[in-house]
């Protein structure tokens, strides 16, 4: 069990957690859900901020490897579309630190954990600059016009992924750029 679950916020003033329905789980119970520190980088972003994120592990071909993480020697990237640049350089956000007692890790893999009862946060801290944050993660952050040929790619390969709030890419899907 990690020492640590977090929840990442706009809001700094939530003084307690209750379970509900995250969307798209309506079918699923109410949770309060919280993520680990391994997989607590996919959410420093802006909560709406449409993301593709990437790294490899022992199952990641060299290919795949050099394909998408190229030179660099960032074991992983961030994507974000280039107009979340401004959103990216004033978001406020914030990391809520909990007690994992009362989490079990929820069943698809992500570091995802859940709680059925409300939960009281340890502390509430601010995250600082995000930019600043991933570069001294030493996750490289990548802007750029459009995320689907990157998803469909990345989607297709050997990495480990994670892919946030596409709904809100501002590129509507089969558009292409040029």
């Amino acid at each position: 069990m990690p020492e640590t679950l977090f929840h990442f916020s706009e809001n700094p003033n939530i003084g307690v957690f209750r379970p509900h329905h995250a969307r798209g789980r309506e079918a699923e119970e109410p949770y309060v859900w919280a993520i680990d520190a391994e997989h607590a980088p996919l959410y420093w972003f802006p909560r709406e901020c449409p993301r593709v994120t990437f790294w490899a592990d022992e199952a990641t071909t060299p290919e795949d490897r050099e394909r998408f993480l190229g030179l660099g020697t960032a074991a992983r990237v961030h994507v974000t579309e280039n107009g979340q640049l401004e959103r990216m350089r004033a978001a406020k956000l914030y990391a809520y630190h909990f007690d994992p007692a009362p989490f079990e890790l929820y069943p698809d893999p992500g570091g995802f954990w859940v709680a059925r009862t409300a939960v009281v946060p340890r502390r509430c801290e601010a995250v600082g600059n995000l930019l600043t944050r991933h570069a001294e993660a030493e996750i490289e952050l990548r802007f750029t016009p459009s995320l689907w040929p990157l998803r469909d790619a990345v989607a297709g390969s050997s990495l480990q992924f994670s892919m946030v709030r596409l709904r809100n890419a501002s590129q509507p899907r089969g558009r292409t750029l040029g």
